[in-house]
């Protein structure tokens, strides 16, 4: 048995939990994250000794951390963290003897593969198990948007590739988000699907809409817009979702072409916050929009992750199979 801490570093949050593996490196046991603002802490290192003070115990000398971010180079420079993450120096910096590294949807592809089907609910598509064999795709937004790939071979034989999908260009499909886009390119030059598809794009996409409806809209903070948005109390946040749900479709769609995928799960901290919202949304009609490939993409089952830690989970797995 190994004992393990899982880290899962985002934009805003950072997660820690004590993981337990077997000799087989599959994930047993993983206790109630601590959950810390990044914003509140100056470094990984930092985080992680309050993590430590905080449980009250001597930590396992092994860690699994997921960054948002691509996992190259010396230094590791966070998407949307100001940490600096220098991969050689992690084991004297954090007192371990072994140690992972894995991008934040890397991980959660660890997690859609060491989880059991009974992790998953169906978002559109036919409600069948994701298949055993071929591609999977794996993305979702939260304060940014990751994109994985998980390549199944039959049973335990499997693969996750990490990708930076979500920093190519955002890709507008009607005369609406022609004007959304606008938006976004007065604002920041060049536009991603990071940049609309995530927790802070949707107030810019309501500033967008607001515009064109010739609205005047107060300043809110993005958790106030998002309530209200996920509320249905406000029909200008609520259209704004809508946008985002239906630019979330066409982005997972055109990821699901990209990949040849035979399947698509969804998971980010937003991605579970719109579990009730994305099947009554446009997502689905957006997702199959592909001209002569509606009847394919039709076909495809579409999931979202349901393990409430699929980071720290993930993460975990992703040490058992580098080190095993």
């Amino acid at each position: 048995m190994t004992e393990l801490v899982a880290a899962d570093i985002g934009g805003t949050h950072a997660r820690f939990a004590l993981a337990r593996l077997d000799g087989a490196g599959n994930v047993v046991a993983l206790n109630e994250p601590v959950v810390m603002r990044c914003a509140e802490h100056a470094s990984l290192q930092m985080a992680w000794e309050t993590f430590g003070t905080t449980i009250g115990r001597q930590l396992p000398r092994a860690a699994a951390i997921a960054v948002a971010g691509p996992v190259v180079g010396e230094e590791l420079k966070l998407t949307n963290n100001p940490w600096v993450i220098r991969p050689a120096m992690v084991n004297k910096k954090l007192g371990v003897d072994a140690h992972v590294l894995v991008n934040d949807f890397e991980a959660v592809a660890y997690a859609v593969g060491a989880c059991g089907e009974g992790a998953f609910q169906n978002i559109c598509g036919p409600d069948v198990p994701l298949p055993d064999t071929g591609t999977i795709s794996v993305l979702g937004p939260g304060t940014g948007l990751g994109v994985g790939l998980l390549v199944k071979r039959g049973g335990p034989d499997w693969q996750v590739l990490p990708t930076e999908g979500s920093h190519g260009d955002f890709s507008p499909v009607d005369s609406l988000e022609d004007a959304i886009l606008a938006h976004f390119r007065r604002r920041f030059g060049r536009v991603s699907a990071e940049r609309v598809i995530s927790g802070p794009g949707l107030a810019d996409i309501h500033a967008a809409l607001a515009a064109l409806e010739d609205r005047a809209i107060q300043p809110m903070d993005d958790k106030t817009l998002w309530s209200l948005a996920m509320s249905g109390e406000d029909s200008l946040a609520a259209a704004a979702l809508d946008r985002f749900a239906q630019a979330l479709g066409t982005f997972a769609g055109n990821i699901a072409l990209a990949h040849g995928a035979g399947g698509v799960v969804i998971g980010g901290g937003l991605g579970a916050r719109l579990a009730d919202h994305l099947p009554r949304s446009g997502f689905a009609g957006r997702f199959a929009a592909k001209g002569r490939f509606e009847t394919l993409m039709r076909s495809l089952p579409v999931k979202l992750i349901t393990h409430p830690q699929p980071g720290l989970f993930g993460a975990a797995a992703a040490f058992g199979r580098k080190k095993r």
